[in-house]
């Protein structure tokens, strides 16, 4: 059997080019390639020309509560039927005021918490 590290340190000797000369020759006789595989994407690709899907339900997040934290617990209570409690303790976390709010139900509640000074997020 070949001593392995006399050949890594032969090979570590060669120039660039002896190392292409031994990698052609390597896959000549062997009947191997030294390419890397290159993998094929599977399935259908998404025409370029077609419009994306459009998103049907949304996330509608309290970013900024402002001044007037009272109309924005009632606004919330009236959008999810919170109690007070409930709602006094979303609006002072900033959470998620709706989850799957349609475009009409997100447009609104957004609305509404402009007019009252506050700051929500669309997801």
């Amino acid at each position: 059997m070949a001593d392995i590290a006399k050949m890594i340190e032969e090979i570590k000797s060669m120039t660039v080019l002896e190392l292409n000369d031994l990698v052609k020759a390597i896959e000549t006789e062997f009947g191997v390639s030294a390419a890397a595989p290159v993998a094929v994407a599977a399935g259908p690709v998404a025409d370029a020309g077609a419009p994306a899907e459009e998103k049907t339900e949304f996330k509608v997040t309290l970013k900024e509560v402002g001044a007037k934290k009272i109309d924005v617990i009632k606004a919330v209570r009236e959008f999810t039927g919170l109690g007070l409690v409930e709602a006094k303790n979303l609006v002072e976390s900033l959470g998620v005021i709706k989850e799957n709010a349609t475009k009409e139900e997100a447009d609104k509640m957004a609305e509404k918490f402009k007019e009252i000074g506050a700051a929500v997020a669309i997801d």
